[in-house]
């Protein structure tokens, strides 16, 4: 069907975002990796490549629709913290995040193949973690939160307890920056929203 809007991506976190806004959607995961580390690429860089790809790989399969690529990253004094796979690696990312401000940086791309529209944007957020003590840190990682997740914590979940402060989007913490994104949205001829809601455009 045409005139659709696809997620690309398999984040609830983002289902979730889109879905509070009452935009009509589907999910098709990207089938990008998105470890793929580029030798001397900056963060920026990084995430509006990857967000860009996501968006592509779907877009060429379903020409005909508006398709939402993002990826999210976390990164402080020049490393990027990917999702942990053990709990020695989530246990060594909380350490290097507590005490400190680290930035998320989120990359978003809008493609339409048939249309031969498209537009991307990097958005960034310093967020400040308190101190933790290792038994915080233990107990935080016990629940089984922080895997999956880039940098180690979900702030929109039992996570929350670590943070002092954000500066920036919070929406863009939790993977996707609802503002930019609309704006993006609208900017493209995507959407029309009016008192009546959000219409995908014809």
């Amino acid at each position: 069907m045409a005139n659709r809007v696809i997620l690309a991506s398999r984040s609830p976190r983002r289902h979730d975002l889109l879905k509070q806004m009452g935009l009509d959607f589907e999910v098709i995961p990207s089938r990008v990796e998105e470890e793929d580390f580029v030798e001397n690429e900056s963060p920026r860089d990084h995430v509006l490549r990857l967000s860009e790809a996501k968006a592509v790989d779907v877009g060429r399969r379903h020409p005909d629709t508006w398709v939402i690529g993002a990826d999210t990253i976390v990164y402080i004094n020049g490393v990027i913290l990917g999702k942990p796979k053990t709990h020695a690696e989530a246990l060594d990312m909380l350490g290097r995040l507590s005490g400190q401000e680290h930035q998320v940086l989120s990359g978003i791309a809008v493609q339409h193949v048939g249309r031969g529209k498209t537009d991307r944007e990097a958005v960034q957020t310093a967020v400040k973690m308190r101190t933790l003590s290792q038994d915080e840190m233990k107990w935080y990682i016990g629940t089984g939160e922080p895997f999956d997740k880039a940098g180690a914590y979900a702030i929109q979940g039992i996570g929350s307890f670590m943070i002092d402060s954000i500066r920036g989007s919070y929406t863009n913490v939790v993977g996707l920056p609802l503002s930019e994104l609309f704006q993006m949205l609208e900017r493209l001829g995507a959407i029309t929203i009016s008192e009546c809601g959000i219409r995908i455009s014809e």
